[in-house]
């Protein structure tokens, strides 16, 4: 416990944050504590600390995200120097297990909300089904490999800063595309998948997070593609005729209200969907996170800078 601290500066009675749903007061201490019965390494601290920071944010709304029957947990993505420094994977099995920063990073935070903040499942965590990241979802972004700026400089801060973006997300699902050697193929291809995210009738109401692969990539970078002609290209393939998707239509019961008809809206929010770069150098698959309702309502995407 004492080593456990020793990898931050922070007083050990220094007060991280309220911690959901029964907003108990949490210190740097406590955190240490759920840190150690995870496995993380003294090193991991600052990075843990600062994930819980960010998932307990008004923004955030970790108590709407554990009540919610929805199959959602916090999704941490780390960018900037410190990935590297602890030895964090972004690449082969990213999303999967065998990186010990990864996997003990999101289970000390989850051990946090649960032993601390009292967020167990049964009780005030209602997931009908849940997902097995909800044990612990937290990899790095490949940064050095990508032809585009990181998640967190395109969220206003730049590569010589570490930080942690906490999006709340359910488990990802593959996408597959091994045939697509033009970046426009590639993109409808990749449009085609997000259509379908959560449901192909819900639109502008959820978010979502793309994890391009670095063979995927290649195809934007060899086109000479930045991220932003990749976003709006993208976004002409995520629009929805209403009349399509609405109450009925297809002989389908859930839908948009039929006051909706006759116009067309897009899959995502302004700013909804985050794209990262992380994974193997080989296979040609991307994978999508699916989030939850976004805004005042539900939770946005918080990137905290992380601090020793």
């Amino acid at each position: 416990m004492v080593r456990m601290l020793e990898g931050t500066t922070r007083s050990a009675d220094e007060v991280v944050a309220l911690i959901p749903p029964n907003l108990v007061e949490c210190t740097v201490e406590k955190v240490a504590v759920n840190a150690v019965m995870a496995g993380c390494r003294p090193e991991y601290l600052p990075v843990v600390l600062t994930a819980v920071e960010a998932i307990c944010s008004d923004e955030f709304n970790m108590h709407g995200v554990l009540a919610t029957t929805m199959s959602v947990g916090p999704v941490l993505v780390v960018n900037g120097p410190i990935a590297a420094s602890i030895g964090m994977n972004s690449g082969i099995n990213v999303l999967g297990h065998g990186n010990r920063a990864n996997a003990t990073i999101g289970r000390a935070v989850q051990l946090v909300i649960r032993n601390i903040g009292g967020g167990a499942p049964g009780g005030i965590d209602r997931a009908t089904l849940g997902h097995v990241g909800k044990q612990g979802f937290c990899f790095a972004e490949d940064e050095d490999a990508s032809p585009w700026n990181s998640l967190s400089e395109e969220r206003g801060f730049d590569r010589t800063q570490s930080t942690v973006t906490a999006f709340c997300g359910e488990g990802p699902s593959l996408v597959i595309d091994q045939l697509s050697r033009s970046p426009e193929s590639l993109t409808r291809s990749l449009a085609a998948s997000l259509r379908t995210t959560i449901s192909p009738r819900v639109v502008t109401g959820m978010d979502a997070m793309l994890v391009i692969s670095p063979e995927h990539m290649a195809r934007y970078r060899d086109a000479g593609w930045d991220r932003t002609r990749f976003l709006a290209e993208l976004d002409e393939h995520l629009m929805f005729d209403t009349d399509e998707i609405i109450v009925g239509a297809d002989g389908i019961e859930d839908g948009l209200p039929p006051g909706l008809a006759g116009h067309r809206l897009p899959k995502f929010r302004p700013g909804g969907l985050l794209v990262v770069h992380a994974g193997g150098s080989a296979g040609l698959f991307s994978a999508i996170i699916g989030g939850w309702l976004n805004g005042p309502a539900g939770s946005d995407p918080v990137t905290r800078e992380i601090t020793p």
